[in-house]
This record gives structure tokens, C-alpha cells and sequence, in this order.
């Protein structure tokens, strides 16, 4: 059965929401960072993914 195109999901996947624990702990599984850590960033940097990414990448030191 083919997608309904005229369902759409207007999440934005290319954000991290501070509000959801869930997107807040995979994003820090992912970068190998803490959950606070994550929401540390998140206040100092906004939460566009890209920018969460390369701060996560400075905290670990790579």
C-alpha cells in the first residue's frame, strides 16, 4: 500500500526538544554525552540538531 501524502507529520526532525525526555536521552545516547549535558547545550546554543552535534562533539573532546 502506497503513503498517504496527504497525512504529513510537521515534527521537525532537524530540532531536539528540550520539553521531551525521550528526544533528550536518545540525542544523548547518540552523542555520548549526559542527559543534563544535553539540556545544557540546549540552553546555551539553541536546539537546532547540526549546532547540538559539534557542541556534544567539544565536550567529549574530539
Amino acid at each position: 500500500m502506497a503513503d498517504d501524502k496527504s497525512k504529513r507529520d510537521f515534527r521537525d526532525r532537524n530540532r531536539v526538544s528540550a520539553d521531551e525526555d525521550y528526544e533528550v536521552r536518545y540525542f544523548a545516547e547518540q552523542a555520548g554525552i549526559t542527559a543534563e549535558q544535553v539540556r545544557e547545550l540546549i540552553k546555551r546554543h539553541g536546539n537546532e540538531r547540526a549546532t547540538l552535534e559539534l557542541e556534544a562533539k567539544k565536550l567529549r573532546g574530539l
